[in-house]
């Protein structure tokens, strides 16, 4: 891609950009897929051209299936979803004809390590957990609760399993939800950080999370266990904030770097 004039982001590596006469051409790669989008049809036609003198590569059109999520376009803005890795996934398990669930966890859940918990296949348990969380790249709403059950991975119970099934069959009343990115018009940033203190029934750590927007349309998001204990529900809530501001300095610092930097 440098051989092409292209330059390698900063903010992630696996982005390529190129900038010129006002238009912008990027290239993002993961192992061997890649999305090339800008609003420069010549250069992209001509970065194609390039890339099939290099290695064998298939033109598949438009952007409408990724790694497991499926996008779809209208006036209205761009749809993310991954309705197709969802109805897989409940298929895989036997639980495509389940009653579905209201919601993903059961409120004021006691998950955690007890002795005389009943084991189960670890390796199963893991490899569940593992597509639930590539799921959540595009359902903001099982985020916390797959961030609990991921934290058994060492040694899961029933109880455990117990809670990545509810989560199955609540996947099965919305298998189609997603993102939606509108067009509002601007590229504010804004962001939103909160935490517990003390909620772990088990270390007595705190749980933070942050979400982001970007032109009003949500882009990132995380709910993750501290690793350190605090002793005020104030240090728990800073440390869910220094988080929540990492994150939007990336951001910022990445979308100057395409060449479209945010209204702050």
């Amino acid at each position: 891609m440098r051989k092409y004039d292209f330059q390698q982001s900063n903010s992630d590596h696996t982005l390529f950009m190129k900038h010129q006469r006002g238009r912008v051409t990027d290239l993002i790669i993961y192992v061997n897929d890649m999305i090339i989008t800008g609003n420069d049809s010549g250069e992209i036609a001509t970065l194609q051209k390039q890339l099939t003198t290099e290695f064998e590569m298939k033109n598949l059109g438009g952007l409408k299936y990724f790694l497991g999520i499926e996008v779809a376009r209208s006036r209205e803005g761009i749809f993310l979803s991954q309705r197709k890795y969802t109805l897989d996934l409940l298929f895989e398990v036997g639980q495509l004809e389940c009653k579905p669930a209201d919601t993903p966890i059961v409120q004021n859940h006691k998950l955690g390590e007890y002795p005389n918990q009943v084991p189960i296949n670890k390796e199963r348990y893991q490899r569940l957990v593992g597509k639930l969380i590539y799921l959540s790249h595009t359902r903001l709403d099982i985020a916390y609760v797959v961030s609990v059950v991921s934290q058994f991975m060492h040694c899961p119970s029933e109880d455990h399993m117990n809670a990545v099934m509810r989560i199955l069959r609540y996947l099965k009343s919305s298998p189609g939800k997603g993102l939606m990115f509108s067009k509002n018009n601007h590229l504010k940033i804004e962001g939103y950080t909160d935490a517990d203190w003390a909620r772990n029934i088990s270390d007595r750590k705190s749980t933070s999370g942050y979400f982001t927007f970007v032109g009003g349309n949500l882009v990132t998001w995380r709910s993750k266990k501290q690793k350190v204990v605090f002793l005020s529900s104030v240090e728990a809530e800073f440390r869910g904030i220094a988080k929540g501001l990492c994150e939007l300095l990336w951001l910022r610092r990445l979308m100057t770097e395409i060449g479209f930097p945010p209204n702050l």
